[in-house]
């Protein structure tokens, strides 16, 4: 994937992501975002820890990470690179999964790894945006994969 431009990245932190997406505990999942840059990416940040509720049955003897989590981590970094782009901030904004393709995923995520969320901007149409993607701890790709969103504002 392209590096996204230094000179015109932002870095978005957990209370301005409360202020941009809907999600809450325990289905928030991602921590901050950051080199955000309007139009064409950024890079969501999840600290993964033993004490998420997932856990407990996914799987207690041997905890991994459930890969549709980490498909929704990615989903979530594009909301708000979408809601960021639009100034969305402090709206009722609604961004809904269309679709996920060429989902695959290399290597399991388990408590105590960063994961980090690359997501690039491919189309936008409108109100549907398709991003590409790529989950990775360490610099290793741990999922990839392309998402589909659409956005509707629920405020007016």
């Amino acid at each position: 994937m392209n590096e996204i431009n230094s000179a015109t990245f932002v870095d978005i932190d957990l209370l301005k992501i409360k202020r941009m997406i809907p999600h809450r505990f325990p289905l928030l999942l991602i921590d901050k975002v950051t080199r955000v840059e309007k139009w064409k990416g950024g890079i969501g940040h999840k600290s993964v820890t033993n004490n998420e509720p997932q856990f407990q049955g996914h799987f207690p003897d041997n905890p991994i990470m459930p890969g549709v989590y980490v498909l929704e981590s990615m989903a979530q970094t594009a909301a708000i690179i979408v809601s960021h782009t639009l100034d969305m901030i402090d709206r009722k904004l609604g961004i809904y999964l269309v679709a996920i393709d060429n989902a695959k995923f290399r290597k399991m995520v388990a408590p105590g790894d960063n994961l980090e969320l690359h997501m690039k901007v491919v189309r936008q149409r409108r109100f549907v945006w398709k991003f590409e993607g790529e989950a990775k701890v360490s610099d290793r790709i741990v999922a990839e994969a392309s998402i589909t969103a659409m956005w509707e504002l629920l405020d007016e």
